[in-house]
């Protein structure tokens, strides 16, 4: 990035003027890796497993660091939930009380926070709610009382959840219930979690990630001790990585698919299309199944986000290759893995045309403003402020919903903590069909108004919002609120 977008689109007084700059699209500092990048496509798609419970409802997980071939030929030491990259996926059901047992044999402390999830306060992964390294434990308690849909875990301490997370902890959760088991939709093998996340690496394979001159962490108001302030804007690889692969190839049967897509990117966007072409079924958002099946040529997704798709490859030839494309991207980031169509199989399954019945709308009692942008002090604030822990910008009512009016300067990714919501408008007009469905991440981005209808269902106490792009969460891009 040229030093006009990394220092001074800050100063561009109108989106029109910022895309002229050329940087309407950008959202974080490429960092490139210093070791031979494999070709892509050669590496078979990892499933990761599923996570077993040690007895009925309890689950243990012990992040520990770990040693994992991840581009071919190099080791890479992570750090992860049952020491792998991604983490076991937690497989759940509605309604039925979990707890995660967390163990941390890590050097660094640790705080897990179940994204999507509504959980009580204290189960929440509080960024200060810090599991001690070297042997300290929590038990995470997740009622579970929300729809089916696709959730992801990931490590959310203060001022060091990027380099965390992009050291490897992250991993996938799934809630089904008996609305979405009505369903005639893929499933089994023809079901695939996909995280998708950027990396960059070094000579002998280590992650690299840009440390601050000096090193060190100067506590929990330093806000900046994580990270390079050349890469404030956020931190992005050259490498591709789905489940924890550069650039994988899948075989599949010529029949209909259920892609589960995560963007675990601490920076990146995509905009996800299929080559030679295709289309995506949408049929599930952030929060839950959609009302009806979305159709989509692409598919923009920022850190954070989740779309439920069904791609249907009867639509190809045997023996096509079908690639997933980052058209946000050129160079190596632009591909992010491929599908081979194998051979032909029966196929049972179908997209019906009704897909569920979601919450309806309940009328908002207020609307609050939450500004995301750059401070007079040069840091990343929320109406004007870097984060300031236990003091809460708002006071919702438990049981209600309000409209939360978001506003930036730059690309946000803007995630709120128990709450979902609906995107209403985005700069008082319709929202983009990408939008649909409840959600808890949405891309604000620059010089954008995004209106949003959140419900505050669940639970009475202390949660968040803040900015999804890792490191702007870890410069203080984040605010407390209190559900009453």
């Amino acid at each position: 990035m040229s030093a006009l977008t990394r220092r001074g689109f800050l100063g561009v007084l109108g989106g029109t003027a910022l895309a002229a700059a050329g940087c309407a699209e950008i959202s974080g500092e490429l960092l490139r890796s210093r070791l031979a990048l494999p070709r892509p496509f050669t590496v078979p798609l990892p499933i990761p497993e599923v996570a077993r419970h040690v007895r009925p409802g309890r689950y243990e997980l012990t992040q520990r660091a770990a040693k994992m071939e991840i581009i071919p030929g190099t080791t890479t030491e992570v750090l992860g939930y049952g020491g792998t990259f991604p983490g076991p996926t937690l497989d759940l059901r509605r309604g039925s009380r979990v707890t995660v047992a967390v163990r941390n044999e890590l050097s660094v402390p640790t705080s897990t926070h179940l994204h999507g999830g509504v959980t009580p306060p204290g189960s929440d992964g509080y960024p200060t709610d810090l599991v001690a390294p070297g042997g300290g434990a929590k038990d995470y308690d997740y009622p579970l009382e929300q729809r089916a849909a696709t959730l992801w875990y990931h490590d959310h301490r203060m001022d060091f959840t990027a380099p965390q997370v992009w050291r490897g902890l992250a991993g996938m959760a799934l809630v089904r219930d008996d609305e979405e088991d009505a369903l005639p939709l893929p499933r089994g093998e023809r079901e695939l979690p996909l995280m998708i996340c950027d990396r960059a690496f070094e000579e002998d394979g280590s992650f690299r990630y840009p440390s601050p001159p000096g090193g060190g962490h100067s506590g929990h108001t330093g806000h900046m001790a994580a990270v390079d302030g050349d890469y404030m804007e956020g931190v992005e690889g050259d490498v591709i990585l789905v489940n924890g692969a550069p650039w994988p190839v899948a075989e599949v049967t010529a029949t209909r698919y259920r892609l589960r897509l995560l963007n675990a990117s601490n920076a990146r966007r995509y905009r996800l299309r299929l080559a030679p072409g295709g289309r995506f079924t949408q049929i599930g958002s952030d929060s839950g199944l959609l009302a009806a099946p979305v159709a989509h040529d692409e598919l923009p997704i920022s850190p954070g986000e989740r779309y439920d798709v069904v791609v249907d490859f009867s639509a190809y030839p045997v023996g096509s290759a079908v690639t997933l494309v980052n058209t946000l991207a050129d160079g190596p980031a632009r591909n992010v893995m491929r599908f081979v169509v194998a051979r032909r199989a029966a196929d049972d399954t179908a997209v019906p045309a009704v897909l569920s019945r979601p919450p309806g709308r309940v009328a908002p009692v207020t609307t609050r403003r939450f500004d995301f942008r750059r401070s007079a002090e040069g840091v990343w604030a929320i109406n004007g402020h870097p984060y300031r822990p236990g003091v809460p910008l708002a006071r919702p009512r438990l049981g209600t919903a309000e409209v939360w009016r978001l506003s930036s300067d730059f690309h946000h990714p803007v995630h709120v903590h128990l709450a979902h919501f609906l995107v209403l408008a985005r700069n008082g007009r319709a929202p983009a069909a990408p939008d649909a469905g409840w959600k808890d991440t949405v891309d604000v981005r620059p010089y954008e108004v995004v209106d949003v209808l959140a419900r505050f269902d669940g639970y009475r106490g202390r949660y968040m919002l803040h900015c999804h792009n890792l490191e702007h969460e870890d410069m203080a891009m984040m605010a407390d609120f209190e559900v009453i």
